[in-house]
């Protein structure tokens, strides 16, 4: 299952995201693929286009991806790591088995 995780309140100011879904063999698996694609959409935005300078650490091994805003971050990097949660939160309700979503403050 894929566990996705949200601190730092609301708007949240980071992320971390890890696993993978089960729900269907590498490479065939799209709920695997929707996080991928959301996921990555976000850090564009954050840190391409805004150029927030989010940190950002991945962990191939262990499927993992954490990114975390600068203090000073717009608020506009927080509502995008808002909709990424209200987006990860729908999917979950999709499909309960391959995704959980979790906030913490």
């Amino acid at each position: 299952m894929i566990q996705a995780e949200f601190f730092g309140g609301k708007p949240p100011k980071g992320f971390k995201v890890s696993g993978h879904s089960g729900t269907a063999p590498a490479g065939e698996d799209i709920v695997c693929a929707a996080v991928t694609s959301a996921v990555r959409l976000t850090e564009t935005l954050i840190n391409d286009t805004l150029q927030v300078g989010a940190e950002v650490t991945v962990d191939p091994s262990t499927a993992t991806i954490t990114l975390r805003l600068p203090d000073q971050a717009p608020k506009c990097a927080g509502k995008a790591l808002l909709a990424l949660q209200r987006y990860l939160k729908e999917l979950s309700l999709e499909c309960p088995d391959g995704i959980g979503v979790a906030v913490r403050k």
